[in-house]
């Protein structure tokens, strides 16, 4: 079968190379460069969890994907995925915070051993934190960070091993209909190409390149920094993990000493604002950057006059609940979308593949009915834990 795959972000990339084991002919097209710059997958670093509160569904596959993250280390010869473990905090009792008592005690259930913090451990053993403010948490072993955009260049020519045609500086700019049949696409250039299956994984512009999904997905941007701290050694991973700092109630979130950049990156996972991927709004604001000041003047002091070397505007495609659309177009036969990646998408790319290449080929998979076509969640806020107030 000929699958067309249109866009070389996480979900792209990864369906493009499982197809390709199954023997398909692959087409993976993208308006490059690759890694895409205002790719949601794109940057120095995503993290890596299986932490998700009461949801068993993302639970399982963060703990897959953790565990296959190990063995991509070895399949690319580099250490892509780094297993430093992750500091989820909490400024009230762990009781009272849904999201981590129920990711803290899955954890446990999952034999991780996580290790429940008090202010004195904190202070001992992370010593760049508050620890006045930050009076619970847990330290979870299993877990970490990814080199993301150095991941997304890894399985491109992975694919490509596997003989998927990459073709870049390729821009879809409509479907081919016969009927309601999808049968390929346009390009920007005018080009016709034609497939059995029109994958489309375009990401934050998938409501733009297709306005029949506006209802669907919201584009939205994120805030990142990246900080040159003064003192490096303190926010080594040993001492400064990636960490969720009551990141239900806050939105905060980020990763210890860069080792090739030398920078603390630290990100917002909020409601954010919406936008076209291609505004000249993608720009981090002010008011943004005075909130990141206030929450490292109360949780990380040492960093709360750090250089700023680097902003971006992460750019998400939101789903209305937060969760992923992997999915056949009822009213268009051809058509399948993988997107929704809702800000956290790339941390499952070791078993993204091989769900959309199941249903690619109709084959069932017990995450179908989450992720399925579903019109009807339009309105409904996040399932994920995700802060409201805008950032």
């Amino acid at each position: 079968m000929r699958v067309l795959v249109a866009g070389a972000g996480i979900f792209g990339v990864t369906a493009a190379v499982e197809l390709a084991k199954r023997g398909h002919r692959v087409m993976l097209v993208d308006p490059g460069p690759i890694p895409h710059p205002l790719a949601e997958s794109t940057d120095i670093s995503k993290l890596v969890r299986a932490d998700y509160g009461a949801d068993d569904d993302y639970t399982r596959l963060g703990a897959e994907s953790t565990r296959i993250w190990r063995e991509w280390n070895d399949l690319f010869g580099e250490t892509l995925f780094h297993e430093t473990g992750l500091l989820f905090l909490t400024q009230g009792p762990l009781e009272e915070r849904p999201f981590e008592r129920e990711s803290f005690e899955r954890a446990v259930e999952m034999g991780y051993q996580p290790e429940r913090l008090s202010p004195d451990v904190l202070r001992k053993r992370f010593p760049a934190w508050n620890a006045d403010r930050y009076v619970d948490g847990y330290f979870n072993p299993a877990g970490g960070w990814t080199m993301s955009g150095k991941v997304v260049t890894a399985l491109v020519a992975y694919a490509k091993s596997l003989g998927a045609e990459l073709r870049e500086g390729v821009t879809l700019q409509g479907l081919i209909e016969n009927g309601s049949r999808v049968e390929g696409i346009v390009t920007t250039s005018g080009e016709r190409i034609e497939a059995d299956i029109v994958l489309v994984a375009a990401g934050q512009w998938t409501p733009h390149l297709l306005p029949f999904t506006k209802p669907f997905f919201r584009s939205t941007g994120q805030p990142v920094w990246w900080l040159k701290p003064n003192d490096p050694a303190l926010f080594d991973a040993k001492r400064f993990p990636g960490f969720g700092a009551d990141i239900s109630t806050t939105g905060w979130y980020g990763f210890p000493l860069h080792p090739e950049e030398g920078v603390v990156k630290i990100a917002n996972h909020g409601v954010g604002r919406e936008m076209d991927p291609d505004s000249p709004e993608r720009i981090v604001t002010e008011d943004e950057t005075a909130r990141l000041r206030e929450f490292l003047t109360g949780s990380l002091p040492s960093l709360a006059q750090a250089s700023i070397v680097n902003t971006r505007v992460c750019l998400y495609c939101d789903t209305w609940d937060g969760h992923f659309w992997i999915d056949h177009d009822p009213e268009r036969p051809g058509l399948v979308l993988a997107t929704g990646g809702s800000g956290h998408g790339l941390k499952f790319a070791p078993v993204l593949g091989p769900l959309i290449a199941d249903v690619v080929g109709r084959k069932s998979n017990p995450y179908a009915p989450k992720f399925r076509w579903r019109p009807e969640v339009r309105g409904k806020n996040e399932e994920e834990a995700r802060h409201k107030a805008r950032s």
